[in-house]
């Protein structure tokens, strides 16, 4: 029945996506986010979509996989990403959003939405179907606890940390400059350069620095794609070189010699007035960030206007605990997706809220849930959720290797490869979607 009310729990990028999918597919929704009654250690307004860690939704290249995944999801009419298409800010080949202009154009278009109606109000149980659990890592302590009591398990659990954001006029450009890796597509990272001097005694410092210390964070694992600082220059003294500061195709503008080091900041607004120091997640203490940082070439007298910081992310262990859906074995049309799940990354959020949009619609209008083949990038991630071993069950990024492999040889490389896994990923995943779209005539507007 189209005129079925849905409930959706969280405003994030998931439910975002999924209460604007629903509402487009012709059912009232009612969408609840507990901000600004209940806050997070991590967001700062009351902004429906809120990102809080980078500004960026990573590349667009279709050979790469996040790129592949937002082509897969713009099949679908994607809200958030046309939104962030709107409030772009220049980050080369990646898709990077002014994050505050981004949440406020969501905010505002959910809001004007005829059949989305926002509730400020916290959930601590959960709701009967049909609803979709969109909660994120940040899920509250009440609804935590109402979700580990209906599946039995506890889950897991791991810390996420913030990197720092600084003013632009407060870095000083006679040492930094303006441009990309290999000088590739627009110049958008100010690059702050290391010899190998400066690089040891960064490392020096930032191994002795001062952390927050808390609860049970050493016995809980980090997600691999997003460490903090400090625990990568524990794994190494070259860790960060191979990494966040790797020297690669950004030699000097003089000598065209390579630097020892480098690290990047980005642009956070379309202003180009805040810049984030890429990959520079970290736990450390204030003042520590302002002594060890301010080491790096450019940033001596650096403004900061966000601090790093670090908070508690919480995830399901999606192959125990769910279906191949994401749902609940006892009550099938109670969805749950987004970084709860288990998906790590803003983009796998949003395609994650958009394909529970997908079921939920077709649960109520007496219909089987569907995945996408394996050959695409959110199938290949809804399969990974459901096969992985539940006892070693981690986050998972979109990456190439989840996709079936490719029946004929490519030569010519990584890039081609990848290109060729593309390929065929879009065209099967087309087909997918020209049979799982209701027709014109089973659409009905909402109200």
């Amino acid at each position: 029945m189209a005129d079925q009310r849905i409930t959706v729990v969280g405003g994030g990028l998931a439910g975002s996506e999924a209460a604007w999918q629903l509402a487009r597919l012709g059912h009232p929704v009612d969408l609840y986010e507990m901000r600004p009654v209940r806050p997070t250690p991590a967001h700062q307004t009351d902004h429906l979509a809120e990102i809080v860690c980078t500004n960026s939704f990573k590349s667009e290249n279709l050979d790469t996989p996040h790129g592949l995944l937002k082509a897969e999801m713009r099949t679908l009419g994607c809200l958030l990403l046309e939104v962030a298409d709107e409030f772009r800010v220049p980050a080369g080949s990646a898709l990077a959003v002014d994050r505050h202009l981004f949440a406020g154009a969501v905010t505002r278009r959910l809001e004007a939405e005829p059949g989305i109606r926002i509730v400020r109000e916290e959930i601590t149980d959960l709701p009967p179907g049909p609803a979709i659990i969109a909660t994120g890592p940040l899920t509250s302590d009440a609804l935590s606890e109402a979700i580990r009591e209906r599946l039995g398990t506890d889950g897991l659990s791991f810390f996420d940390a913030i990197a720092p954001i600084f003013s632009r006029e407060s870095i000083d450009e006679s040492i930094v400059w303006l441009g990309s890796r290999y000088d590739k597509g627009e110049a958008a990272y100010l690059n702050c350069p290391l010899d190998e001097g400066q690089y040891e005694a960064f490392i020096d410092a930032l191994l002795d620095a001062d952390i927050h210390e808390g609860h049970d964070w050493e016995n809980v694992p980090y997600f691999e794609g997003c460490l903090p600082i400090e625990v990568m220059a524990r794994r190494g003294r070259d860790t960060l070189r191979f990494g966040p500061m790797r020297p690669v195709g950004l030699n000097d503008q003089e000598t065209g010699l390579r630097h020892h080091a480098v690290a990047q900041l980005r642009a956070e607004d379309l202003r180009g007035r805040m810049w984030n120091l890429v990959g520079f997640q970290t736990r450390l203490r204030r003042a520590e960030q302002e002594r060890v940082f301010r080491m790096i070439p450019g940033l001596e007298e650096a403004e900061f206007l966000r601090y790093g910081s670090i908070h508690r992310n919480s995830y399901l262990c999606f192959p125990r605990a769910l279906s191949a859906h994401g749902g609940l074995p006892s009550e099938p049309n109670l969805l749950f997706s987004g970084q709860l799940t288990g998906v790590e990354g803003y983009t796998e959020s949003i395609a994650s809220g958009l394909l529970a949009a997908i079921n939920i619609d077709r649960m109520v209008r007496g219909a089987e849930p569907v995945l996408p083949p394996p050959t695409t990038m959110l199938g290949g991630l809804y399969r990974f959720l459901r096969e992985a071993n539940p006892d070693h069950f981690q986050p998972m990024n979109a990456n190439f290797g989840l996709l079936d492999p490719l029946v004929e040889k490519v030569r010519g490389g990584k890039r081609k490869r990848r290109a060729a896994y593309s390929e065929r990923a879009l065209q099967e995943f087309q087909r997918w979607a020209d049979t799982v779209r209701p027709s014109p005539g089973d659409r009905t507007p909402a109200s």
